[in-house]
Formats: C-alpha cells, sequence, structure tokens
C-alpha cells in the first residue's frame, strides 16, 4: 500500500472522489494525513434504566443491539464545551463526515496532543473502502483527577489514506438503501444466533467468505 501525501489528497478532493462535509480547512491539512475536527454531539453511557420491575442495570450484551435507551445524547451550542470527569467514558462524533472512493482506504488515529492530555480514543482504526458517512469515536478520559474540556471544532483525530493495489467493491453500508440493510440485517441476526449458541462451526459452515 502506499499511503498519500498532502498534494495527492487535495488533488483527489478537488475532483470528489475524497469528500468531507463540510469542506476542510488549511488548518487540518498535513504532510500526510488530514486532522478531523470534534463536533458538538456527545454520547454518555447510562448506567440504569425505569422499567415495570422497577430500577434496574444496563448490561451491555454484544450479541444485542443497544438503542438509544443506553445513552444520554448531548447537543451542545455554538460556544460551549464538554467537560469529560476523571475516568469518565463517552462517544463523540467528529465535525465532519467522510466519503472514501472504492481504492483507498483509511486509517484513524487520535492526534498526539490529544494523548498527552490524558485522554484516549481507544478504538480508532480502519475506515472502509466506500464508506460514506460520519465518524464516531470512543473516548476516555485517563486521569484519575483531572477534569478535561473537549471543545467543538478542535483538531482531535488524523486520517490517513492508504492507497489499495486495485479498486475493490465496497460492501454496502446502512446508507445504500432499505434492500441492503434489509439483508444486512438479517445475516447479522443469524450470526448473533449462532455466536449466542456457541454452534462457531454451523456459522463458518453456513457464511463461507469465498
Amino acid at each position: 500500500m502506499a499511503i498519500l501525501t498532502k498534494d495527492e489528497i487535495l488533488a483527489r478532493v478537488k475532483k470528489g472522489n475524497i469528500v468531507f462535509t463540510p469542506g476542510l480547512d488549511r488548518f487540518q491539512l498535513q504532510t500526510h494525513a488530514v486532522d478531523l475536527r470534534l463536533g458538538f454531539t456527545f454520547l454518555i453511557p447510562k448506567a440504569w434504566k425505569m422499567t415495570p420491575k422497577g430500577r434496574e442495570a444496563l448490561r451491555i450484551d454484544p450479541l444485542k443491539d443497544h438503542g438509544p435507551e443506553y445513552f444520554d445524547v448531548i447537543e451542545l451550542e455554538q460556544g460551549q464545551y464538554f467537560e469529560l470527569l476523571p475516568q469518565e467514558y463517552v462517544l463523540v462524533s467528529t465535525f465532519e463526515t467522510i466519503k472514501v472512493p472504492n481504492d483507498l482506504m483509511c486509517v484513524l488515529y487520535p492526534r498526539s496532543s490529544v494523548n498527552r492530555k490524558g485522554l484516549s480514543v481507544d478504538l480508532t482504526g480502519i475506515i472502509d473502502s466506500g464508506y460514506e458517512g460520519p465518524l464516531t469515536l470512543p473516548v476516555k478520559n485517563n486521569t484519575r483527577s483531572q477534569t478535561i474540556q473537549l471543545h467543538p471544532g478542535e483538531r482531535f483525530c488524523q486520517v490517513v489514506f492508504e492507497e489499495l493495489k486495485k479498486k475493490v467493491t465496497p460492501r454496502k453500508s446502512r446508507w445504500h438503501g432499505k434492500d441492503v440493510v434489509d439483508k444486512a440485517k438479517k445475516e447479522k441476526a443469524a450470526e448473533m444466533k449462532l455466536v449466542g449458541s456457541g454452534d462457531i462451526r454451523k456459522l463458518k459452515s453456513d457464511f463461507p467468505a469465498a
């Protein structure tokens, strides 16, 4: 794989091959990466909910979908900031959405200045070829005594573009129509059912890679 440089990224952006919405500003362009800015949406995990039985703890089960009832959603206004408490964990949005062409993939990294504050952006990783949409980042304050202010608009993470040896057919996401969404949901439900039963051999035989 070859990593795109600043000039190559800009050339693709001008052609509409790579798309950032809203568009980039000059502060975001690095030698071989693009900084993304923090958005205004913060999701705080809830610890409990009220049910007919009473106050119940919220349990994360990877075999089930977890909807908005598992989070308090905070939308900041212009000029407001978010104070992340010691050891607190939240999900944050990027200000920009991204569209990746089918001959590239991306790797997402935290900025070093973010790490130095005592923050960890835990689950950064690959952005698939063909992906289109917003990015959500899990963030934790690793300090035991310091509250860290997060400001919408601050440069928070970096995207590195890597060129594939040949174009791929992107796996369709939830942004690509109802039929695709329905098929993906059915396949995921089948996968989770087999995982839940522990029948991994059947999962492998029913859903071969090729």
